[in-house]
């Protein structure tokens, strides 16, 4: 007997998502990932000053604005010709990278870190699923008080960040070019003090509870795995290289596919819309894609599109990232970080395509690149300019690729008389929470839930760990809430 169970909306994660899985024999046989949000960013940016892209698509989230600060300028730099000085690419890695420490934690902590730790019994830590709690009640109040300073070392990234950015959440910094703020000793200073205590959360505090839960929960080290091909367009730049595809990134441009590692070409990337609400063809390219929206498609089920690499399923985020760098050898210290963590924990490299493998590349990446920001902040020259000029074209077009915490974004713009004509973006959570594209192929998460227990279909706690292992960004991916309450959970007996 199949039973379809529906989780809507599936709470502690950014934005509103429906998850739909059918269930048989106590296993995952068919899922459906549901955007359930439609804002039209699109819409709102077409006909604007292209300079108002760098802010106005930061209000995608406030969880990381900061990334589509940087996809978006680089987008513009790209449309102009230009890039930023030295000083302009460094500030701007600082800022990202300060963003992706909060989010990282933030995620782990505030998002996911209660899938597996059992909280007091009043808000925000109930109502929940009841899952198999197995830590001993000691260990759990210490990640709960971990909870507790994390909400702290959060606020204590955001100020790292608006040192360079100027606020945060949206940072006001960040322009074509490069930046807008003055660096001095003091901001220098300010930032590696506030680095020092956020280094010190991460190696004391947060890798050591994200290896205490995988060896409690190794049979998660199986669970989630999906569809196997990652993609990375690499994120934090060390040199000034116009041709995004040639340039030096600390975590490297890349796809990992049928157990080998392969080249990015941006022209290969399409997206489909069989089962989205929109009007728009499939198969677009986003520098010449479409949306317009169709809430009543008689064959939609989500306001996300299905974006594919030359046809084939992705998945993007910290989990590309960790592993390209394990096989491609070009950044070693991460290399020995996730060899050092799957020795400890006696796990396989293949295990890292699972829930517990993309906690453990989170936490580790989160590590690396606070030890990597401690000396690109001393790069910061006092005396050297921070921008590049630029004049505005009349027509151009622009593409600007970067990887968010959550994984690989894209922003693409066309300028028309010196104003947007068209703008497309394809951010992390589109292609991780796609759903089935023209020729029916599942999207990354939707084939993760594949496989998946379900022990009782109306407590269906496997299903939310497993999408939370994603950290999905809803708001990010969808760009019509109903106001009316929407039920926790279905149950269908087909």
């Amino acid at each position: 007997m199949k039973i379809r169970v529906a989780v809507d909306p599936l709470t502690r994660i950014e934005g509103h998502l429906r998850m739909e899985a059918v269930v048989e024999d106590g296993v995952v046989v068919e899922a459906r990932s549901g955007g359930t949000l439609y804002r039209g960013f699109e819409q709102i940016l077409a006909g604007r000053d292209p300079l108002d892209a760098v802010q106005v698509t930061q209000r995608f989230c406030g969880v990381c604005p900061t990334a589509h600060a940087l996809a978006s300028s680089q987008c513009l730099d790209n449309a102009m010709g230009i890039m930023p000085p030295d000083n302009g690419r460094v500030i701007r890695n600082l800022i990202q990278g300060a963003n992706y420490i909060q989010s990282h934690i933030l995620h782990f902590y505030h998002l996911a870190a209660l899938d597996f730790v059992r909280g007091p019994e009043f808000p925000p830590f109930v109502p929940r699923y009841e899952a198999d709690y197995r830590l001993p009640k000691t260990t759990s109040q210490e990640i709960v008080d971990h909870y507790v300073q994390a909400l702290h070392i959060r606020l204590k990234a955001h100020e790292m960040s608006a040192v360079f950015s100027g606020k945060m959440p949206h940072c006001a910094s960040i322009v074509p070019g490069g930046v807008t703020v003055t660096p001095t000793v003091d901001k220098i200073t300010t930032f590696l003090w506030r680095l020092k205590e956020l280094r010190d959360f991460i190696t004391k505090v947060y890798l050591p509870d994200v290896l205490l839960i995988a060896e409690v929960y190794r049979d998660y080290g199986e669970v989630g795995v999906g569809c196997r091909n990652l993609l990375s367009y690499g994120a934090f730049d060390l040199d000034n290289e116009p041709v995004v595809t040639q340039r030096q990134r600390f975590f490297r441009m890349a796809r990992w596919r049928k157990d080998k590692l392969e080249a990015v070409d941006p022209g290969k990337i399409a997206e489909d819309v069989k089962y989205s609400w929109y009007k728009s063809a499939s198969h677009l390219a986003p520098a010449v894609g479409e949306s317009e929206p169709d809430p009543h498609k008689a064959s939609g089920y989500t306001w996300l599109k299905a974006p594919r690499y030359d046809g084939e399923v992705y998945e993007v985020g910290p989990l590309a990232r960790a592993f390209i760098a394990y096989n491609n050898g070009t950044n070693p210290v991460y290399a020995k970080a996730v060899e050092e963590a799957l020795t400890h924990l006696r796990m396989k490299p293949a295990q890292l395509f699972s829930v517990l493998g993309r906690h453990l590349c989170r936490a580790l990446e989160t590590q690396i690149l606070a030890d990597a920001m401690s000396e690109w902040v001393l790069q910061v020259k006092l005396d050297q300019p921070v921008a590049t000029a630029y004049a505005m074209p009349d027509q151009a077009q622009g593409c600007g690729l970067w990887d968010a915490s959550r994984g690989a974004l894209g922003h693409w713009i066309s300028i028309r008389n010196k104003r947007i004509e068209r703008y497309q973006a394809i951010v992390p959570t589109t292609w991780n929470a796609a759903p089935r594209d023209d020729r029916d192929q599942a999207g990354a998460m939707e084939q993760a839930l594949i496989g998946a227990p379900v022990k009782d279909p109306k407590n269906p706690f496997s299903v939310a760990r497993i999408v939370r292992s994603f950290d999905p960004c809803i708001a990010c991916a969808v760009h019509l809430v109903t106001p009316k309450g929407m039920p926790l959970h279905e149950i269908e007996v087909m």
